[in-house]
């Protein structure tokens, strides 16, 4: 069995059935030998709040240094976003291993008549492979109710009831007690419960069990938002019996700081961690589609709100901004009270009433009809991707336009700010003779795009390019719920053809075209590389312990001299780092890194050149770029949630790096499905962050980080591949230098400068941009023989 017909499998399961408990998800369990004894589980349930809640536990337990679990629902765009550990979705080759294992199991259930619906099977497999990566601590968010759901076949340490409103009233009760009363089933045996409840929700809660109370000035632990940090940012203050913090959250609302004071105290509960490690937790944590602001010119958010209670939240968050006009792209399930949702909005300039590609989703004509009299105008719109291109056409700088009613609609919607247009292997020709020789002639050069869309849009591209005369592969193979891999193939003349036609096609595809178009107009598409030579980093290490350099240039006149030597040598950019990131390096306070770079940037600014800080810290960032650096070297992937603040208040440019640790952990690793297209998708994520708090896309650099949680195999699929980088629209970095990826080829003790050398060429060819390399003048003479061979060849074509 392969990965496409074990999701298939997963994916036929049925969604719902009558029987309700936890027996049948047990039983599944033991056939799995109870997994789930391996860690602890931390459960939480609740109206509203509760994937928020959850994502924050993880983000604060994994700033302590735990290893986490996470089970969430529901995923963007699948279920393998549904399932991470430290952040990582669950490999492609587990969800395989964990069908074979499960199918006999699931077989016999189903002929006792007692077959698991989708979300237990997936609840099993989410505690499987947890103990397969061994996490020290699992965070479950519940699915419905309390009582009879899935999770609740684990004994939880900690639990969270968030808050409570009528809702699955059919199964949980007619009822806010009975409601509560069921939430409240998930607490822990020997800890109190956890709760945002009040009023009757919260009496009946104490009825049944103890709790911990987060909120106003009458809870154990009080949560206040103290006003905006910024757009994308809030401030909140946490008290407790005996301990206080202050923090800043991406998730944005009071809703939100009590969240994040259930959060805080289920981590207390699980152990003794104190509040800095809580407070940088809780900034870190971030959770796409939960009123996340994509632009600020207009503002556009994306909530998924989905019940008239979120809704008030959402507008309550809407109110707080000024802004002309609102503009809304509503899509909600037939199943809502999606009237009481729209009665809850502010007054709306146009609405577009549109459809996810959902079988359960509400008529846009259902939608319109719900709008009437709070709307000043209504458009229906068969597709969420084309609604919000027109919302955005028709706002103005200072407008909202706002994107909510489901997460459905959310991911659809999002698509445009982290689809990726990525150059394949562009190499190819048409072979000689038969119809490509007689239509386009020998030797025309491919194209090759590959393109994650919806299947719709699919199907439209799939019809446009072979009208244009060109081929178009989808395939659903890895991507068994909303999304198709296609791959786009032709010459330049089709794809231009194709682009012309999709900027009219509707389904959100004008934003493809503008995508494609940009992908042909870059120098580096397709390799080979264009002749136009890489930028060389050169490597200023001011510490005494870093890999190869450590203690040579830590002393400011000799770190100077080597600066003057290595722009001599033909450096363009100096970088210049006062921390280790070696395996094994031991963290550097933030004053010591300050004292040992500053002097040195100071003084090499002076040098006529572009000088880079390398650091993962904020205030280091701050005070090198106030000492005289450009850009901001962060081998960390922004894991200091200031960076990208104090970058954009400084306008600098920032260079992200893919890393799963910094300093290097060698006990932590990851299993890609394909490393290019994880890390692709990860530092989409950063970039997406960057652009948030204010920085250009234009001032982003991007490294795949060889080494960095990859190893020898991985680090050289990331070099080969290095062109499909591309797709992120930003410069292309490659940090490589001496690195441990050549011990095989070198030995241990061997001068790992030859196949440096050789991967600097490797790299020149397949479109970097920047080298970054400790020995400047060899990787400089490198870089020049390519171009001039590109070039020469280059002239050779033409001719």
């Amino acid at each position: 069995m392969d990965y496409h017909e074990s999701a298939a499998y997963l994916q036929s399961l049925q969604r719902r059935r009558p029987k309700l408990g936890t027996d049948t998800t047990a039983r599944m369990l033991s056939h799995l030998e109870d997994p789930h004894d391996s860690f602890d589980s931390v459960q939480i349930a609740g109206s509203n709040g509760k994937g928020s809640t959850a994502r924050m536990t993880e983000s604060v337990l994994r700033a302590a240094g735990l290893d986490v679990g996470l089970f969430t629902s529901p995923g963007l765009n699948g279920f393998r976003e549904q399932i991470t550990v430290n952040g990582g979705r669950i490999p492609k080759e587990r969800v395989t291993e964990f069908v074979e294992r499960m199918e006999p199991c699931i077989d016999q259930l189903a002929a006792e008549d007692d077959k698991p619906t989708h979300f237990e099977v997936l609840t099993a497999l989410a505690l499987y492979h947890f103990d397969a990566e061994d996490v020290d601590v699992a965070v479950l968010e519940v699915g419905i109710g309390g009582r009879y759901d899935a999770t609740s076949a684990v004994d939880p340490v900690a639990s969270a009831v968030t808050s409570i409103s009528l809702e699955h009233t059919d199964l949980l009760g007619d009822t806010v007690e009975e409601i509560a009363r069921d939430k409240a089933q998930v607490s822990p045996r020997d800890r109190p419960l956890v709760t945002g409840t009040t009023g009757a929700a919260l009496e009946a809660i104490q009825e049944i069990t103890d709790t911990v109370t987060v909120g106003g000035e009458d809870a154990d632990v009080t949560a206040v938002e103290n006003g905006m940090r910024s757009a994308v940012e809030n401030r909140i203050s946490l008290t407790g019996p005996d301990w206080a913090l202050e923090s800043n959250l991406k998730l944005l609302g009071q809703h939100q700081a009590e969240n994040a004071g259930v959060a805080a105290t289920l981590a207390r509960q699980l152990l003794d961690i104190d509040t800095a490690t809580i407070s940088d937790g809780l900034r870190a944590a971030s959770l796409p589609g939960r009123f996340e602001v994509r632009s600020t010119d207009p503002m556009v958010v994306l909530d998924g709100s989905h019940n008239p209670g979120a809704m008030e939240t959402l507008t309550e968050l809407i109110e707080r901004y000024d802004y002309d006009d609102l503009h809304v792209v509503f899509a909600a399930m037939r199943d809502k009270e999606y009237g009481q949702m729209i009665e809850t909005l502010p007054a709306v300039e146009t609405a577009f009433a549109a459809r996810p590609d959902l079988d359960r989703a509400a008529s846009t004509g259902s939608l319109a009809g719900a709008f009437e009299g709070h709307a000043s105008r209504i458009q229906q719109v068969d597709s969420v991707p084309e609604a919000t291109e027109r919302a955005i056409a028709a706002a103005d700088a200072d407008d909202f336009v706002l994107v909510t009613g489901s997460l459905y609609a959310v991911a659809e919607a999002r698509d445009r700010w982290s689809r990726l247009v990525v150059p394949k292997d562009n190499c190819q020709r048409t072979p000689t003779g038969g119809p490509s020789e007689t239509e386009i002639g020998s030797g025309v050069r491919q194209r090759v795009l590959s393109v994650t869309m919806r299947r719709t849009q699919a199907d439209v591209v799939t019809q446009q390019l072979e009208d244009c005369g060109g081929t178009c592969t989808c395939s659903t193979l890895g991507t068994p719920e909303k999304l198709v891999e296609t791959t786009l193939s032709g010459t330049p003349q089709q794809l231009q053809q194709l682009i012309d036609r999709l900027r009219s096609a509707g389904h959100g595809l004008g934003r493809l075209a503008t995508q494609l178009q940009n992908t042909l107009s870059n120098r580096d598409f397709p390799p080979p590389f264009d002749g136009e030579e890489a930028a060389v980093m050169g490597i200023l290490n001011v510490t005494p312990d870093s890999f190869y350099d450590g203690g040579e240039y830590n002393r400011r006149d000799v770190a100077v001299r080597h600066a003057e030597q290595m722009i001599e040598a033909g450096a363009d950019i100096i970088d210049i780092g006062g921390e280790s990131t070696r395996p094994g390096a031991e963290p550097v306070p933030v004053e010591t890194e300050i004292d040992r770079v500053v002097p040195v940037i100071e003084a090499v600014s002076s040098l006529d050149t572009t000088v880079s800080v390398d650091t993962r810290k904020a205030a280091v960032a701050d005070a090198a770029l106030d000492a005289g650096a450009d850009i901001v070297n962060d081998v960390s992937g922004l894991s200091d949630p200031e960076m990208r603040f104090v970058v954009a208040e400084h306008d600098a440019s920032i260079i992200l790096m893919h890393s799963l640790s910094a300093p290097v952990d060698p006990g932590r690793s990851v299993t890609y499905d394909d490393v290019v297209g994880d890390v692709l998708r990860d530092l989409s994520e950063q970039i997406l962050l960057a652009e948030q708090a204010g920085i250009d896309r234009e001032q982003v650099i991007v490294d795949p980080g060889c080494g960095f949680g990859k190893n020898a195999v991985e680090s050289f699929e990331l070099v080969d591949r290095l062109h499909e980088f591309h797709a992120l629209g930003c410069p292309v970095l490659l940090g490589h230098s001496r690195k441990s990826m050549f011990a095989d080829m070198s030995g241990p003790s061997a001068d790992r400068l030859p196949p440096t050398l050789a991967t600097t060429a490797l790299a020149a060819e397949r479109g970097a941009d920047v080298v970054r390399v400790h020995d400047v003048a060899e990787n400089n003479a490198v870089l020049k023989t390519v171009s001039a061979t590109a070039s020469r060849a280059s002239g050779s074509r033409k001719h």
